[in-house]
């Protein structure tokens, strides 16, 4: 496992949502009322970005923008149909003011 450097703890603001690629793994970084959360940028549902989707920072949840689907961002669980199946879910570390994902 590695740890990949994403952004300052600064860049974000809370219920901001960003696409990073790291190591090849396309990741939608969330700022939640309580902290950083990452996962897969893509939809389960079909090939859509989540980092362009509404964020519910109290809830810590995503919204897909494309059909509506809404994910945990705590466990990656659908939350609303179309989507039936999760996205992957990755550890957050936050190091002094940097902001990194544990990738498998």
């Amino acid at each position: 496992m590695t740890a990949s450097r994403l952004c300052g703890v600064g860049d974000l603001a809370v219920g901001e949502a960003r696409r990073f690629d790291a190591g090849g793994v396309q990741i939608c970084l969330v700022r939640c009322s309580d902290g950083f959360r990452a996962v897969a940028d893509t939809c389960s549902h079909e090939d859509f970005s989540l980092s362009e989707g509404a964020v519910d920072p109290d809830a810590c949840e995503i919204e897909c923008w494309k059909h509506g689907s809404a994910f945990s961002l705590l466990d990656g669980e659908p939350l609303t149909l179309p989507a039936t199946r999760p996205v992957a879910v990755y550890e957050v570390l936050v190091d002094g003011t940097d902001v990194s994902v544990v990738l498998p």
